[in-house]
């Protein structure tokens, strides 16, 4: 059974997200719901960063694009990656992106200090502040870059589908493409609500 470490509010939303489209059985452990999560997580992944999931063979993967890759290349009849070679590609490069991009921004809004020699509340203002522009602006350009990639309703969310709808979801970047990018902030709706994405992203983000 695949287990997955994340706790609410996390991007293990995603690859629990992707589990479920996958019809697969998965355990989750939520690392702050006890010490000894946490400490099973730090020994499977040294950084102690989540998504962490542990493959039925004992094995482990880390890095959110690289485990919707690895779900989506197991199980191919789950649509979390099209079977057409090209469009393959582009959903691969967007999740990329929004590793490298979007993601990556948002862990410097959150810990700016891991990302300064001196950590003062100036220093660390400033480095929110630019950080939170560029994740902003990295959002549009994903929009204007990949919309035509998205779920549009009528087919199975994939891996890029999902990844989009959980990562916008933090540092305000909703709240900036609902105005910014009006017609992309309607298909993340979409997605948030399709039928087996919606109890995910309720446990993760109750109302």
């Amino acid at each position: 059974m695949y287990q997955l470490y994340g706790h609410q509010n996390s991007g293990a939303a995603a690859i629990e997200a992707a589990l479920e489209l996958c019809e697969i059985p998965y355990r989750f452990i939520d690392v702050e719901s006890s010490p000894e999560s946490a400490t099973a997580l730090e020994k499977l992944n040294p950084l102690k960063q989540i998504p962490t999931l542990q493959l039925p063979d004992g094995s482990i993967l880390t890095e959110s694009a690289a485990i919707l890759i690895h779900l989506g290349l197991a199980f191919p009849k789950s649509e979390l990656l099209p079977e057409e070679p090209a469009e393959r590609d582009q959903a691969v490069r967007g999740l990329a992106f929004i590793v490298s991009n979007c993601y990556a921004a948002v862990g410097v809004i959150d810990y700016p200090e891991r990302w300064l020699a001196e950590a003062d509340q100036a220093s660390m203002d400033n480095l929110m502040a630019g950080a939170r522009t560029r994740l902003h602006w990295s959002w549009e350009v994903f929009a204007d870059q990949f919309s035509g990639e998205l779920y549009l309703g009528d087919e199975t969310p994939g891996a890029l589908d999902v990844l989009a709808a959980v990562v916008s979801r933090w540092a305000g970047s909703r709240e900036h493409l609902r105005n910014a990018r009006p017609g992309f902030f309607a298909w993340l709706e979409r997605i948030d609500r399709h039928p087996t994405l919606a109890p995910v992203f309720a446990r993760h983000w109750p109302i």
